[in-house]
């Protein structure tokens, strides 16, 4: 009986959660399903209409194929962008001898999203013009905060005792920070990037207003002309891409995770 109570204690049992397992195949395909069968539906809705000259070049798929290619373009640079900046600037600002100037750039970054996102490309349309690049200052200037944010608040969020326990071993104050700081303060980082990729979504179809294209020039042809097909296309073509970008973001934040986090 005393063996077998030994044996017991020895060899507990190892439960394992839904995270450790890793994400459930049918929450992986059901985001994409979902987006599918919403653009077939609107295929067939469109499908059925007798377009006039007007919407019939509106729609044109080469045409909305551009615009979509467009509106991913404003996306991707002005995410690296916000990514290339926000994140180095983070990890500046919390280090020991400039952290008394985080508030100047954490300014800087809330009044670029406190601002509407359309009140910053006027005013860049007013002050430097209008086209792509100009459009991508605004998108940069409206979703750093929150890579911005995160990177800090997942830097200064880890435990002090774990960067004293690499400082013992001898590790540099770099090496603790790309080998300590910055894997722990990923899963952190990688949320204020998923937020940035939403932002730059829905305010890239702004873009058009200052010529860089993307579908907000189909939304704002449909509003124009009073034509319900083409409005309806713009809006759920960027509702779509919005959400596919959403999907494809949250399985590169669990795949990226450092595991055991």
């Amino acid at each position: 009986m005393s063996s077998t109570s030994t044996d017991t204690h020895a060899a507990p049992a190892i439960t394992t959660t839904a995270g450790d397992q890793g994400p459930h195949p049918i929450s992986l395909v059901t985001t994409p399903v979902l987006l599918v069968a919403v653009c077939a539906a609107l295929w067939l809705y469109l499908s059925r209409l007798h377009l006039d000259a007007i919407e019939a070049r509106a729609l044109n798929p080469r045409t909305v194929t551009t615009q979509v290619i467009e509106h991913l373009e404003l996306v991707a640079v002005s995410t690296v962008l916000v990514i290339a900046i926000a994140v180095p600037l983070g990890v500046v600002l919390t280090r020991p001898r400039l952290r008394r100037l985080a508030p100047i750039p954490l300014a800087v970054a809330n009044i670029g999203q406190a601002v509407p996102s359309i009140g910053v490309l006027v005013l860049l349309a007013v002050t430097v013009g209008i086209g792509f690049d100009k459009a991508i200052i605004a998108l940069v200037l409206v979703s750093a905060l929150s890579v911005l944010r995160n990177t800090m608040v997942g830097l200064q969020g880890i435990d002090h005792s774990l960067i004293d326990a690499g400082r013992g071993m001898g590790l540099t104050k770099t090496a603790v920070l790309i080998r300590i700081e910055l894997p722990l303060a990923v899963p952190v980082m990688l949320a204020g990037v998923r937020v940035a990729l939403i932002f730059n979504v829905s305010s890239a179809t702004l873009a058009a207003f200052t010529n860089a294209g993307g579908l907000g020039d189909l939304i704002n042809t449909g509003i124009a002309v009073n034509r319900t097909p083409i409005l309806l296309t713009g809006s759920v073509l960027t509702a779509v891409l919005a959400l596919a970008i959403d999907w494809l973001a949250g399985l590169a934040e669990r795949f990226l995770r450092p595991h055991g986090l």
